[in-house]
């Protein structure tokens, strides 16, 4: 991070060393279109990710924060958005009851589908596994549609390769069909 950008507040992204290993990349992206408690978006985001380590997960490597309309309601708050390479120690169940304490721990509320939330984290893909996994779909089965996931995927690793189509997180952004208006944001 360059000198003094803690400082102002602004979060830069994390440069990695090569392209991660696909077959044992874990991807999480992180949206937020309901501040709750914080500020902003933003500053509910930057919580979110500093709590990541206390529940075991490290960040390698995290994209720009990228705004969009909400989906598939535009007259709902538009939402923030970004997307981490983790490590972790946990197993993807045990990570995705991780995610689920942290969205919990910011007042995650599951009314209706799509509905504004303070905190949404999803499991994006861990390493190569696929399929249904007594109940995650691994990889995201809607990832690769939503250019406010691929296209800050694409700005940290775009030639990770998506397990089941083959295709590259940079193919993926310039065709993601869901989110067209996802930009990254300043």
């Amino acid at each position: 991070m360059e000198k003094g950008s803690e400082e102002m507040g602004v979060q830069l992204p994390v440069e990695i060393d090569g392209e991660p290993d696909p077959d044992t990349a874990v991807i999480v992206a992180l949206g937020c279109n309901d501040k709750g408690a914080w500020r902003d978006c933003r500053e509910a985001l930057e919580a979110a990710l500093a709590r990541f380590r206390t529940e075991g997960i490290d960040i390698v490597a995290r994209s720009s924060w990228w705004s969009s309309a909400a989906w598939p309601d535009p007259t709902d708050p538009p939402f923030l958005n970004g997307v981490v390479i983790v490590r972790t120690d946990h197993d993807a169940h045990a990570l995705m009851a991780a995610l689920g304490r942290i969205e919990d721990a910011f007042g995650r509320q599951r009314s209706v589908a799509n509905a504004p939330r303070t905190l949404d984290l999803d499991l994006i893909a861990y390493g190569r596994l696929t399929g249904d996994l007594d109940g995650l779909i691994l990889p995201h089965p809607r990832a690769r549609q939503r250019l406010f996931v691929m296209g800050p995927l694409a700005e940290i690793a775009p030639d990770w390769i998506e397990p089941e189509s083959g295709r590259r997180a940079a193919e993926l952004a310039r065709t993601a069909d869901v989110g067209r208006d996802a930009r990254p944001t300043p």
